[in-house]
């Protein structure tokens, strides 16, 4: 068996390289960046580059994007090129080489403006029916990319799965005021409660992805920490989330008042993994209670594998309001 990674000097990309390198998998990595997991650097969007990696391939893992964070620094055409015209050519490719399985890393983001409800209303449950409603051209080329893999899956039979992350990068928020008022690991504790994936477990969603790929055909997971909350929860969550919480996990509050931390006023979507749970097999390691056991116990609340992985950033340069531009 031989992988073909996109984007593997990213994120996601070396955890699956990692991953994979420990199991002796052979691979080929793809990016415009050079890294140790790297072996072609280039683009997505050259022809005779992603025909040449594809050569013997049996599972494409396609992480390869241009991220949210990109959006006020890049053209939208550069979104289109990247992460539409990017996407087309390798699955072009990877009919015509004979690909097994096609595995690709969307974002929880193609929902847009469907995660937030309007003031008063109860908190989003966001299950794959939710229709997607994307609010910047990154969503929006992640969604039509998703189409892609499904027309990819009807005419030519390519088994396709859209695994839709939730956050797993390590850096900061990129919302100012985000930044401002939470420590960062308090506010990522608090987001396993809702929004974020470990990315040892994102690693794991896809590798067990590519072993159902066949049966399934085609189909779109969401991807994030199991949530302890239920639709019935949603009301609650959306006027006192410290409240909601503590119905489930009643013991956070000591722990968080003797780090200084806080909970969220607020929260106003949930991710929900279920289906990825039962239809995949995936079984995720990281929630809110496996956070608080390793503080507990003196542990940070990375895993293993986001620490050798740690921080790349999204853009070689610094801004005036910080790691992002406004």
């Amino acid at each position: 068996m031989k992988v073909l990674i996109t984007g593997s000097a990213g994120h996601l990309g070396e955890g699956l390289a990692r991953t994979l390198t420990a199991t002796h998998t052979a691979f080929n990595g793809i990016d415009i960046l050079p890294s140790a997991f790297t072996t072609h650097v280039g683009a997505i969007t050259d022809p005779a580059l992603v025909r040449q990696c594809m050569q013997g391939v049996t599972t494409v893992y396609h992480t390869a994007t241009l991220h949210k964070p990109h959006v006020a620094t890049h053209p939208q055409q550069a979104f289109i090129d990247t992460n539409i015209s990017g996407t087309l050519l390798l699955l072009q490719e990877a009919v015509a080489a004979g690909v097994s399985q096609f595995i690709f890393t969307s974002t929880t983001s193609v929902f847009g403006d469907a995660l937030v409800p309007p003031p008063g209303a109860p908190a989003a449950w966001i299950t794959e029916e939710v229709t997607p409603a994307p609010k910047n051209i990154y969503g929006v080329t992640k969604a039509a990319a998703e189409d892609l893999c499904q027309l990819y899956h009807r005419n030519y039979g390519l088994p396709c799965l859209v695994l839709r992350t939730s956050r797993f990068f390590p850096e900061a928020d990129d919302q100012q005021h985000m930044r401002d008022a939470y420590a960062d690991d308090n506010a990522k504790v608090n987001e396993y409660l809702f929004r974020r994936v470990d990315i040892e477990d994102a690693v794991s969603a896809h590798l067990v992805a590519a072993t159902r790929a066949g049966d399934i055909g085609f189909g779109k997971y969401i991807i994030s920490a199991t949530t302890p909350f239920s639709a019935a929860d949603l009301s609650l969550l959306r006027s006192n989330a410290p409240e909601a919480v503590k119905q489930y996990v009643p013991g956070y509050e000591a722990l968080y008042i003797a780090r200084g931390w806080r909970m969220f006023a607020d929260i106003d979507r949930v991710y929900v993994n279920e289906r990825a749970r039962r239809e995949l097999g995936w079984l995720p390691k990281y929630d809110f209670a496996t956070m608080l056991q390793r503080l507990q116990e003196g542990q940070g609340v990375k895993s293993p594998l986001a620490e050798q992985i740690g921080m790349k950033g999204y853009h070689a340069e610094t801004f005036a309001e910080g790691p992002y531009p406004v």
